[in-house]
């Protein structure tokens, strides 16, 4: 039995360590074996937002599905804490140490010492006595000295990742909406080529950062952003949304940095389902039918757009490569995507305070363009 007990100790330790490692410090690929980080978040994300789901209020509910994100974060760091003492308590009470101020030591008096020692609290009442508990306890000063040094650079990387990702999607708010559609962004836009193609670029190079923090840092899709109508999923769904119309329907649009950004978006979101294990969903909800789509072309007109030919083929064609993983995404991560037609009537957060809320027609005003859209 104390032979079993430290080996399960230093595979415990040996666990929280590489774990660590991988999660903190080493970056990673989309294809990765299972951890004990990416099973733990697993499981209590599932747990969390069953429990969530069941709030009638979509506000409360909104709310709780956002404390998860930093909520886990500390989760973690206590799960990798109470490892590694337990796997320190377990090698020490296997391999028999002997205890100074404790005539019969059970696996709580090494349990108290591995606590002590590892948060390096050196209360001395409980000291080991021979050789293999005095070097156990060096080693795990420096264990937890040195995890503790670690966790401390990297919460500031995971909020630093959150902040550069929420500017982006912050900004997206006055140029496509709230919540962002590829109509409002389209229109917008479509008078003016070179911003187009510059917003275009900055958002290729968005999704790429995107890609490379969320697979670094998984936990981050998990933060949610300041809005319910706001979320770095809808944010992208809205830019490929937009980059669909540009290369199927616009007659003179960015063609070629939309081409470059929908295969960037693409590239991300698909990585990411593989990273939150969200399969494909080839029978999700249809998000633009026929009729939506005709209305959409109806509408671009009316704003002096021009178009080329329909072309109902080439933008199933093009939604058949992302929307799958988006709706898969959108169900694991409990997120509301956009919609390709702006609402009729919608206050966009820009234009929103608690004390007052401007109309459409005194904003137009103010900003001296009364024929934009926006």
């Amino acid at each position: 039995m104390h032979v079993l007990a430290a080996l399960l100790g230093l595979v415990a330790i040996s666990t929280i360590l590489v774990d660590a490692f991988e999660v903190i410090i080493l970056p990673r690929r989309v294809v990765r074996r299972l951890r004990l980080s990416v099973a733990f978040l697993r499981t209590t994300w599932g747990v969390w937002r069953s429990l969530a789901g069941r709030i009638p209020s979509p506000k409360r509910r909104e709310g709780v599905l956002a404390l998860y994100g930093p909520l886990s974060l500390l989760m973690l760091l206590h799960v990798w804490a109470l490892g590694c003492m337990i796997g320190f308590a377990l090698w020490m009470w296997g391999a028999g140490v002997h205890l100074a101020g404790v005539s019969d030591p059970t696996f709580g008096g090494y349990l108290y010492l591995s606590g002590v020692t590892f948060f390096t609290l050196g209360y001395g009442d409980v000291v080991p006595t021979d050789a293999v508990g005095r070097l156990t306890s060096v080693v795990e000063v420096g264990t937890g000295f040195g995890l503790i040094a670690i966790v401390i650079g990297y919460l500031p990387v995971v909020y630093q990742g959150f902040s550069r990702r929420e500017t982006a999607i912050a900004l997206l708010d006055a140029r496509a909406g709230s919540p962002p559609s590829a109509e409002q962004l389209v229109l917008r836009y479509s008078h003016h080529k070179e911003a187009f193609e510059a917003l275009l670029r900055e958002w290729e190079q968005w999704s790429a950062e995107l890609l490379e923090s969320h697979l670094s840092y998984p936990v981050l899709g998990l933060f949610r952003s300041q809005h319910a109508n706001q979320s770095w999923l809808g944010a992208l769904t809205a830019i490929m949304d937009a980059c669909v119309l540009v290369l199927a329907e616009l007659e003179d649009g960015p063609a070629w940095q939309a081409q470059l950004t929908f295969a960037m978006a693409r590239h991300a979101v698909v990585d990411l389902a593989q990273v939150y294990s969200a399969p494909p969903e080839r029978a999700a909800p249809e998000r633009l039918s026929p009729d939506d789509l005709a209305g959409l072309r109806s509408k671009l007109l009316q704003q002096g757009v021009r178009l080329r030919a329909p072309h109902d083929d080439r933008v199933q064609g093009l939604r058949a490569m992302y929307e799958p993983y988006i709706q898969a995404l959108a169900e694991q991560l409990r997120l509301n995507l956009p919609a390709w037609n702006a609402p009729a009537v919608a206050v966009e957060n820009w234009q929103t305070s608690p004390w007052e809320r401007l109309t459409g027609t005194a904003i137009r005003t103010l900003l001296g363009a009364p024929g934009d859209p926006h």
